[in-house]
């Protein structure tokens, strides 16, 4: 089969589409042949291996898995003896962050990775439902949201953002949403009620006070959105911030939360990836999501995908098609 390869660490120019072995699945794994994929922000930090302790989990001095990918939708082909939930045949999209193989043409995976496609949506639209829901949904469960509560999403139109809109209009909470002018458009169709134009001034300059700031790319911080802050209110963010400091401040804001107002920050620990492919596939099935796509690359395109995807303007997700046909529209695949 075709696969995009790394064999060491380093920048997408490093990647090669080679022919491999086709894997196999074991007794509790299902193999699936792959008609879409993605390439996000995490797929970008794992070829890299930043920041460094990532390579704990994706190998010291190499990639353990030398096919990148996190994302996919396709085709089950086989099933091991001990898989009780799918069959051949099944239509299906999934993710595992910590990385499923997903830019080749063939992959395996255990089934908690795994559901079923809804019939309503494409398969380039399946193949990109499931990162960025899974680590907003991952902002979310970590704070108390009301109905009627206000929050400020930061990058409302990258991955992440425009999933945590989506969600956040599902929850019935009130949405500030910050994009570039290109894009107010588009986050008022997700659900934002108000929009500030990062072009036009600064976000954190905003006189209105949240309940919660969720910053979905990482380019600000607690004490820029301090006075942003309700008292009470949770500040979030994708990144690990400056010195890694949004991994130890929510124990230090816990401490001193009188001090500052009752404000406090989170780290959003991203956990139970079923949980969160079930929520999509069923906001999916309501009509009540849809996932936001940039460009379409063929799977022989893949270091220009990874390049765009490093040039940080992407909005929503970038696919990756795999198959032989374009698989953009919501229509059957011919095998």
């Amino acid at each position: 089969m075709k696969a995009a390869t790394h064999t060491h660490y380093g920048p997408p120019n490093g990647l090669q589409l080679k022919e491999v072995d086709t894997p196999e699945p074991a007794d509790d794994e299902v193999m699936i042949e792959v008609l879409a994929a993605t390439v996000n922000r995490t797929d970008c930090a794992n070829i890299r291996a930043k920041p460094f302790f990532m390579r704990i989990v994706t190998g010291l001095l190499k990639p353990k898995k030398q096919i990148p990918g996190t994302e996919f939708a396709g085709i089950v082909e086989a099933v091991g003896k001990k898989i009780s939930t799918l069959k051949t045949g099944d239509k299906v999209f999934g993710f595992n962050d910590e990385g499923s193989c997903t830019q080749a043409e063939y992959l395996t995976i255990k089934e908690e990775y795994v559901v079923t496609k809804p019939d309503n949506i494409s398969w380039h639209q399946a193949a990109a439902s499931s990162e960025g829901v899974h680590y907003a949904y991952n902002f979310i469960n970590k704070v108390d949201l009301k109905k009627g509560q206000s929050v400020l999403v930061n990058g409302a139109t990258g991955a992440i953002g425009s999933a945590a809109v989506q969600l956040l209009k599902y929850y019935e909470a009130r949405v500030t949403a910050v994009c570039a002018t290109e894009n107010i458009e588009l986050v008022k169709s997700l659900g934002a009620e108000r929009v500030i134009d990062y072009t036009k001034s600064d976000f954190t300059e905003d006189l209105k006070k949240y309940d919660f700031v969720f910053d979905t790319v990482g380019k600000s911080s607690f004490f820029k959105c301090w006075h942003l802050m309700k008292p009470g209110a949770v500040y979030i963010s994708s990144d690990l911030g400056f010195l890694a400091q949004n991994i130890y401040l929510p124990l230090i804001t816990a401490v001193v939360k009188p001090l500052i107002g009752n404000k406090s920050t989170a780290f959003p620990v991203p956990s139970n990836i079923k949980r969160s492919l079930l929520l999509v596939k069923s906001l999916i099935e309501q009509g009540m999501f849809t996932a936001v796509l940039d460009k379409t690359f063929a799977l022989e395109q893949i270091v220009e995908a990874y390049e765009y995807v490093e040039t940080g303007c992407k909005t929503g997700n970038v696919v990756i098609n795999v198959a032989q046909e374009d698989l953009s529209q919501n229509q059957p695949y011919h095998r």
